[in-house]
This record gives structure tokens, C-alpha cells and sequence, in this order.
């Protein structure tokens, strides 16, 4: 009989062994991810030179090009890669014409409206292809009236005028960009009763300040014949299909309704250049404006008018219904296909985008190439990645906004995070703007990247400044193609650049030379927002458990509450149910947060009986959620598709970001009225937020009541 000792047991035991490969962890593909082997500054470059050898708007051939080549680069990544495509209403300009009665006895004078070509201009040859100085979505129609100088075109600009005792109606207003969104100075000026808008790019704020100053391609300012082009439509998204996508035979409003809308001006409009705006200055008498409305040092001495000076405006538009073409590419994820991770950047551009938008692209195409390499490492993500290249977002965000409002099902159930960048690189500096839960993983994330700009440092070191912290925005303003995400359904965000607000911005002057010279020379900052971004995207696709930190959103909370209690002091305004339902979000975010911490510390042998994995997925799925209880059906009051209750573009300022934007709203109109009804409207906005914040807390706890 056969004797079996532990020893032939072993040996029989081992005979049937057979090895596993374990793979590296996540972390070293991440490190990986951000490494000098991976990137590639020159590939970067290209892909910038590409896109913008010719102008391409939305809608144009050009634009479609390039959304081609998109497609080839995500396609040779090994990415699933498609073609969106919607039929949405874009004009375009017809005709304009701007004419300037002068004081006797100077003569009449015609204005060119053309922005000039510099000499060596590498792209004269195709600057016929640049559209027509115009605003999009500007009303057609001819007006002739006299000048008023309004400032930035503000409210607070035309109090000023209001008691300088300067009257607005039947003029057209002559403002300066900046401070706010060109469409509010269009919408603003017709509230004070213009009968139409010249908006001006000021030497001193996108000039150099005139004196001895240099202009592009000598130095980064802008010339004095460029023009700032660009929308002015006020809401989000194709007008003629609002709140749904714009599919081929789709429902649509007529021009009519959208112009009764409110989200479109009512008044003809057009950008000017530096140069025009200082000629039509020269014309106004009147007062002498205030000393913070003047411009630079060498600049006529501005006044505010009436007149004498009258400009005849004439502008009319092409209305048209044209294709426009996301480009969607997908990584699936592994083990939880089902959930997203979305990086956005659009594509097209007024004019040659180098920095706007085209640098975002670039950066976009370069994590396609490093993923691609990864997974040929062997990384394979946990989540799905979706890698997204929007059009028409210059005139309104509308190619994000159109998928949005179509996949609006799979998106709200599904969706980790949208990451978006559009002008990736503009100049020196970090900057991020985020839903607060986001916070630490881009702190976090800028502590592993190398500072493009000082390599004894890390682009964290270099945000936080002399602050001790970095200053992270909040994305309430309708500036970019996150708005959708999260003003409309609800979905943690994050946006990050590098660089502020530059000269040429939305001009003919915005082309490859100009980065090339000015704006990152050696493209390591495209390199550096590349890392950060793909680095924030990796561990939202990797992580088992979610990096979400809810305590950041309970601390934004508790500001702002505290600033509008002080700010109505005096108003019988009850601010405790907010404040009850912060403290209640504040208990939901510690106790998820020891939840995750507990099924960390038990996982072991035990786990495969314990179902750990169906409490982690639970547990994430709970901190997924939570952003949209913040959102209410309703929407706000009288801009019903911005659903989120916490953050929204300002009123008077798309591009401003406003914390409470409801309760805001309502406190402006009450101090105008100062009635019983509208502060008692401030009461129930309170509410209303107070309400969505313990929804929040109620979705991280996972219980029922």
C-alpha cells in the first residue's frame, strides 16, 4: 500500500502549481504616466501645427478636417473612435458696416473692420479664410445714434452714468472689453435703453499700455487693428433645440421664439478694434469719465457723451443650419465598464486657435498617446475612459451641450467625473477651478508633476504661491464646455490651465507663432498640463475606491452661507435650515469617509466570502451620486436649464462664477424692489438650497428615511 508522507504531498502539491503573473500595481503605471520616457513636447507641437495651419470655425470645412485628424490620431492610440454629429443653427455674418459722423468739419469716416496681415505673416495666404469680424448670435438690423462710453458696460458702470446724469436711451454704447462676458455688455446696454453696442479691445488692457509698447509678432500684445470676435448668446447649447439634442429632423423652435427667449440680444452689435475704438472716442464730448475709465497713457482723453460723435451701425446675419462633429473616443474600463471617466476639450476656433482652443486639443491627443503606451505596458484601466474633442463650443458651448442633452440618461447614472481643458496653455502658471470633492486629488495630483517652468520644483509648489495654498476656482461660470456636466445634470467637474487671460485672445493673431513665441516655446507646459490632467483621470479610472473628499464642499458651504447672513444682516432672513443641512452633509461626509477607511482595514483573506467588492461599488456609487442632489428639476427662476442649486453663471456675467446663484438672484431683485414679496423670494430660494444640501447628505449616507 501506497504510504502518502507530507513530504510526497508537498511534492504532488507542487506538481499541479502552476505560477501567476501578479502585474504591477496601479501606482506604477501612474508613475509611468507622468515620466519623461512617456510624454513627447515635439509630437505635442505637431499636433498644435496641424490644427492650426487654417482658420476653422464651426461648421466650415476646415473644422472638419481637423476633426478627421483628431479621429486618425485616437484611432492609431488603438481607441474605439467615432463621429457625433448634429444639425444646429449657426449664423454667420452677412453684411456689416460701421460709420462715424463727426463734428464739422470733419468728414464722415468709413471704417475698414479688417484686422491687417504683419509682413513675413507665414499665414497671409490663408487669411481670407478668417470670417468677418462679427458677434455670433448679434442681432441684424441698421441703428444710427450718438456715442455713449460706458466703461466695461457693467450695472455698476451705468449707475455711474445714472448719476453723472448721462442718459443712455437712443444711443449706442461704446464699451471696452473685459470684467465681464461681451454678450452681458450687449444685454446690459439694452437694458439701459441703447439702441445698439460697440465693443472695443483698449490698448490698455490687451495692448501693452501703449507708449513705447510692441505688438504681436515683435512682442505677445495684440495689435492695434485686431478684434476680439466672439459669441454673444447667453444660453447653452443649440437655440433652437433648447433642453434637447439637435438630431437630423429634430423638433425646433423658430428664430422668432429664440429671439424672445431673453438668451439672445435684441440689439445689433460689433467687436471694434483698439484702434477704431480710440477714433470714435476722439468724437465724444460730454464729461470727462473717471480716472479708472481711462485708458493708457498716450490714449485720448475718454469721455462719456452723448455725442457729438453718431455712428451709423449696420450689421445682418446668415442664419444657417449646419453639421458640426464631436469626436468620441473610449478606453473600456475592465472590471466596471459601466462607469465613465470623461476627458472634454472642443476644437473648433474663431480664427487659427492656437491657444483657443487648439492647446487643449494637442494635450488631449498626447494622454491618447500615453494611455495607448501604457496599454502596451500592460494597464488596463478599472473604469472606462472617454476621451472627448468638441465643436461650436465658441458659439455656445454647443457640441458638449447637444451630447449632453442626448445621453443625458447614461451620463447622470454612469459618470465618475468630467475633466475638461480648453486653452491648455496660454502662458506661465497653474491654475484649477473644480467642484470642491475634487479639491485634494488635483492638489494631490500637482505635488507628482515636475514644474515646466522650474524644474527644482513641482507645479504644486509653484500654485500655492506665497497663498501657503493653491486657490482652486468653482465652476459656476458658463466660460467652457464643463457647464453642461455640471450646471445641467449634476456631475463633479474640474477645469485646469496654464496661463491667465492673453492679448490676442479670439483674434487672427491667436496662431502657432504666437505660442511658439510667446506662449510656451519649448511646449513643456503642454507637457505639464497633459501629466496633471491624464494623472486626475487615471486614478478617478483606477481607484478602487473613489478620491472623493466631501469635507471640501461642507467648508465652501459654510463660507459662503456665512458671507450672504452677513451680507442681509438686516433683512429678517433665516438662515439656519441652510446651515442644519450643511452640519448634517459635514456627519454624511465623516461618516462615508470611516466607512471606507473600515472596509480598507478588513480587507484580506476574509474578503472574497465578505462581498467587499459589492460595499465598495456601493460606497462609490453613493459619492458618485451625491453632486446631483445638488441639482433640482426646476432649475433656477427664469433660467430654468441651469438645474444645479450651488453653482451657476452670475446674472450679469456668464463668465462669473456664483456660489447660491438662486439666492443671489432673488437678494439683487429685493434690493431693487425692497417689498415684502421679493425678500419673502429670498426666503424660499434659502429653502430651496437648504433642501438639495441634505438631499446630498442623504445620498452619502445610503439610507432611506
Amino acid at each position: 500500500m501506497y504510504k502518502t508522507t507530507a513530504v510526497t504531498f508537498l511534492a504532488i502539491a507542487t506538481s499541479f502549481f502552476i505560477p501567476v503573473f501578479s502585474p504591477p500595481p496601479k501606482s506604477y503605471y501612474h508613475s509611468l504616466f507622468i515620466s519623461d520616457s512617456l510624454s513627447d513636447n515635439a509630437s505635442i507641437s505637431h499636433h498644435l501645427y496641424t490644427l492650426t495651419r487654417r482658420p476653422h470655425h464651426a461648421g466650415s470645412e476646415a473644422n472638419a478636417e481637423a476633426a478627421a485628424y483628431v479621429l486618425s490620431v485616437l484611432s492609431s492610440c488603438n481607441t474605439k473612435a467615432h463621429i457625433v454629429s448634429y444639425e444646429v443653427l449657426l449664423p454667420y455674418p452677412a453684411s456689416r458696416s460701421l460709420i462715424l459722423t463727426r463734428p464739422p468739419p470733419e468728414p464722415p469716416m468709413t471704417f475698414e473692420l479688417n484686422q491687417e496681415i504683419y509682413n513675413g505673416d507665414p499665414y497671409e495666404d490663408v487669411a481670407n479664410q478668417v470670417l468677418p469680424t462679427f458677434h455670433a448670435y448679434a442681432k441684424s438690423g441698421s441703428v444710427i445714434g450718438p456715442v455713449v462710453y460706458v466703461n466695461y458696460g457693467r450695472v455698476e458702470d451705468y449707475k455711474t452714468l445714472k448719476e453723472m446724469g448721462v442718459n443712455v436711451t437712443g444711443a449706442v454704447v461704446l464699451a471696452r472689453y473685459g470684467e465681464i462676458y461681451r454678450g452681458d455688455i450687449v444685454m446690459n446696454a439694452f437694458d439701459a435703453g441703447a439702441i445698439g453696442a460697440l465693443v472695443f479691445t483698449d490698448r490698455k488692457d490687451y495692448g501693452g499700455g501703449g507708449g513705447d509698447a510692441k505688438w504681436f509678432p515683435d512682442d505677445k500684445w495684440m495689435p492695434p487693428s485686431g478684434v476680439q470676435v466672439g459669441t454673444v448668446y447667453n444660453g447653452s447649447g443649440d437655440p433652437t433645440t433648447p433642453g434637447w439634442a439637435s438630431t437630423e429632423g429634430c423638433e425646433r423652435v423658430s428664430v422668432e421664439e429664440v429671439e424672445g427667449s431673453g438668451d439672445v440680444p435684441v440689439i445689433p452689435s460689433l467687436p471694434i478694434s483698439g484702434a477704431d475704438g480710440e477714433t470714435i472716442l476722439r468724437s465724444v464730448g460730454g464729461q470727462v469719465a473717471k480716472d479708472d475709465w481711462q485708458g493708457s497713457k498716450d490714449a485720448p482723453t475718454y469721455k462719456v457723451g452723448p455725442g457729438p460723435g453718431v455712428v451709423n451701425l449696420n450689421y445682418n446675419a446668415k442664419q444657417v443650419i449646419a453639421t458640426i462633429q464631436n469626436v468620441i473616443g473610449v478606453i473600456e474600463g475592465v472590471e466596471e465598464p459601466d462607469r465613465f471617466v470623461i476627458l472634454g476639450n472642443h476644437r473648433d476656433a474663431w480664427t487659427f486657435g492656437a491657444v483657443d482652443p487648439n492647446s487643449g486639443t494637442a494635450a488631449l491627443l498626447e494622454v491618447a498617446q500615453r494611455l495607448w503606451k501604457l496599454q502596451r505596458k500592460g494597464w488596463k484601466p478599472r473604469r472606462t475612459i472617454i476621451l472627448c474633442n468638441w465643436d461650436a463650443e465658441e458659439y455656445g458651448l454647443v457640441g458638449s451641450t447637444e451630447w449632453v442633452e442626448e445621453n443625458r440618461e447614461l451620463l447622470t447614472s454612469r459618470t465618475v467625473a468630467y475633466l475638461n481643458v480648453d486653452c491648455a496653455v496660454s502662458g506661465q502658471g497653474f491654475h484649477a477651478d473644480a467642484t470642491p470633492q475634487l479639491d485634494e486629488l488635483l492638489k494631490q495630483a500637482a505635488q507628482k508633476v515636475q514644474d515646466p517652468d522650474n524644474s527644482s520644483q513641482t507645479i504644486y509648489d509653484q500654485w500655492i504661491g506665497s497663498n501657503n495654498s493653491p486657490v482652486i476656482g468653482r465652476l459656476g461660470g458658463a466660460g467652457s464646455d464643463y457647464a453642461a456636466f455640471v450646471q445641467h445634470i449634476g456631475i463633479p467637474a474640474a477645469d485646469m490651465h496654464f496661463g491667465g487671460g492673453y492679448p490676442v485672445y479670439h483674434s487672427m493673431y491667436d496662431d502657432y507663432i504666437w505660442m511658439e513665441k510667446f506662449g510656451d516655446p519649448m511646449f513643456q507646459r503642454h507637457v505639464a498640463v497633459a501629466s496633471v490632467w491624464g494623472l486626475v483621470a487615471l486614478r478617478l479610472a483606477d481607484e478602487e475606491f473613489l478620491p472623493f473628499d466631501y469635507h471640501s464642499y461642507v467648508l465652501e458651504l459654510q463660507k459662503t452661507t456665512k458671507n450672504l447672513e452677513e451680507e442681509i444682516s438686516d433683512k429678517g432672513i433665516i438662515f439656519s435650515p441652510l446651515f442644519k443641512s450643511i452640519e448634517e452633509l459635514s456627519k454624511a461626509a465623516s461618516k462615508i469617509n470611516d466607512e471606507k477607511k473600515e472596509i480598507k482595514e478588513a480587507k484580506g483573506w476574509t474578503s472574497m466570502w465578505r462581498n467587499d467588492h459589492v460595499k465598495v461599488r456601493e460606497l462609490n456609487d453613493r459619492l458618485m451620486m451625491a453632486e446631483r442632489a445638488f441639482t433640482d428639476r426646476d432649475g433656477l427662476l427664469r433660467r430654468t436649464w441651469y438645474k444645479h442649486l450651488i453653482y451657476a453663471p452670475s446674472v450679469h456675467d456668464d463668465y462669473g462664477s456664483t456660489s447660491f446663484p438662486g439666492i443671489n438672484d432673488a437678494i439683487e431683485k429685493a434690493k431693487n424692489l425692497n417689498t415684502a414679496e421679493s425678500w419673502h423670494l429670498v426666503q424660499h430660494e434659502v429653502w430651496r438650497v437648504s433642501r438639495v444640501v441634505r438631499h446630498a447628505s442623504l445620498v452619502l449616507n445610503g439610507e432611506l428615511t
